[in-house]
């Protein structure tokens, strides 16, 4: 059975960082929208054109061409033994479109990573990235830095910096639009005998433990461990 994942969970819960080592763990491709549509507009294909036409007006990417960049992604032969999809989808049309596109491969296996607020925002507001590239510092970043190393981006070894943005009252700001606009896909995808919600507020260590129980659960349809969390023992945010 191909592992075909959505990693789902509000801005500062670990979903990309904890989707990146379960990929990697399991030899499957970690599909991130952000990293494809670059990847789409560098490659001057008909549809990364079209959204870097959008994206130089400064607008936001539609629902219908992020739909097609990811569809196409998913076409290729890296994904067919199954994927984890980071950021998308982000609206029910976008989750719809995407069931559409799985009809006649294996089940979709959605994890919903659960944090309360208040540690989001503890998370975000002391959040870093690399200056040079962009990318967010991994927990291996973070801990050689707590060790009195000088803090280096992993990816590129540039330097790494606090977000500008990243104070208390724009990381509010965005967990709102989160709840407002993201939340949704939750209640689209509850029912399903594949949706596992996990308790991101532990460790590391322990969240991947427990996402990996919860996949391999949701993929032979045996009930989660005492760690994890059933979809009917729900993290208070």
């Amino acid at each position: 059975m191909a592992l075909n994942v959505i990693m789902l969970g509000p801005p500062g819960a670990g979903k990309g960082t904890q989707a990146e080592r379960f990929a990697r763990s399991r030899g499957i491709p970690k599909i991130s929208t952000g990293d494809i549509l670059r990847e789409a507009v560098h490659a001057g294909t008909d549809i990364g054109k079209r959204a870097k036409a959008i994206m130089d007006r400064g607008e936001l990417v539609s629902d219908d061409v992020m739909i097609e960049i990811v569809r196409e992604r998913l076409a290729r032969h890296d994904a067919v033994n199954g994927f984890v999809l980071d950021g998308f989808p982000r609206t029910v049309a976008q989750a719809e479109a995407l069931d559409t596109t799985m009809e006649g491969r294996d089940p979709l296996i959605v994890v919903d990573l659960v944090v309360p607020e208040a540690e989001l925002v503890r998370r975000l507001s002391s959040r870093m990235i690399c200056a040079a590239c962009g990318a967010n510092a991994t927990i291996e970043d973070v801990v050689n830095a707590a060790a009195g190393a000088e803090p280096r981006c992993g990816v590129c070894g540039g330097k790494l910096v606090q977000r500008s943005d990243d104070n208390e009252a724009v990381v509010r700001e965005r967990l709102k639009v989160y709840h407002r606009e993201t939340e949704p896909l939750v209640h689209y995808y509850r029912e399903r005998p594949t949706f596992r919600t996990i308790n991101g507020a532990q460790a590391a260590d322990r969240v991947a433990a427990d996402l990996g129980a919860a996949i391999e659960s949701a993929g032979t349809g045996r009930p989660l461990g005492a760690h994890g969390v059933t979809k009917s023992r729900r993290v208070r945010a």
